[in-house]
């Protein structure tokens, strides 16, 4: 594919979870790159994203290439792991190897390749780095729940959850449509801001939407007091 002396770096979006939702430009990107790299659990156990293309890999035939993303926000461990994230894809990047880093949902949109395509800019100019655009699980969900997420001059917003209550009912307040992404530590609170709203029977959550493991409560309050998967959303159509 690459004949420079540098491989190129390839952001490959898998999609929301279910394996057919992956592009064809995706698989064709994951066939033709000699290393494919994916986020690893550091425990052990598949992350979503490889599970996701494990039907399509042949890990006797590619160079696979697991990579460990820190879940802190303490900046000498990320600023640590985050190179050895960088040193890893450059060892085989600097070989003349391509490199097909598989991110679930868009390498573009919340991703972890986000601050890899920035950091590998940084450290090595030199290096190729191309998007491959994936399906995301905000539309994956709207799908799950035959919602259109916007139509006509309606207005919709990708939200990540937070604390900052005002924050999340200025979004709530500001468009037709919401989609609260990473909403499972903070699910309590937006249920009471919707609730302070009269809009909380308008909420619906979806946990690994598309996936084998895809659980749906078109009545988010059902869940007050639980805990959520990482992976879960909230969609907040008025």
């Amino acid at each position: 594919m690459n004949t420079a002396a540098t491989g190129t770096l390839y952001g490959v979006g898998v999609g929301p979870g279910d394996p057919e939702l992956i592009t064809v430009k995706a698989y064709r990107m994951i066939q033709e790159c000699a290393v494919v790299a994916y986020p690893k659990k550091r425990r052990g156990g598949k992350s979503y994203a490889h599970e996701i293309v494990e039907l399509y890999v042949n890990p006797e035939e590619k160079e696979m290439l697991g990579l460990i993303f820190p879940m802190t926000k303490d900046p000498v461990v990320l600023e640590r792991e985050w190179n050895k994230t960088v040193v890893a894809c450059w060892e085989a990047l600097s070989q003349g190897k391509d490199v097909a880093f598989v991110t679930e949902g868009d390498p573009n949109l919340y991703s972890t390749f986000i601050h890899l395509a920035r950091l590998m800019k940084d450290l090595h100019p030199e290096v190729p780095i191309v998007s491959i655009p994936g399906i995301s699980s905000v539309l994956g969900a709207a799908a799950a729940l035959e919602l259109p997420l916007a139509d006509g001059d309606q207005q919709v917003g990708i939200i990540p959850a937070t604390d900052d209550r005002e924050a999340m009912k200025r979004a709530i307040e500001n468009h037709d449509t919401v989609v609260f992404i990473k909403v499972a530590k903070v699910l309590d609170l937006i249920l009471d801001v919707l609730d302070g709203l009269n809009l909380g029977d308008r909420a619906s959550v979806i946990t690994k939407v598309t996936s084998p493991y895809e659980m749906v409560w078109r009545n988010a309050r059902e869940l007050r007091g639980q805990e959520l998967e990482y992976l879960s959303l909230m969609v907040v159509s008025k």
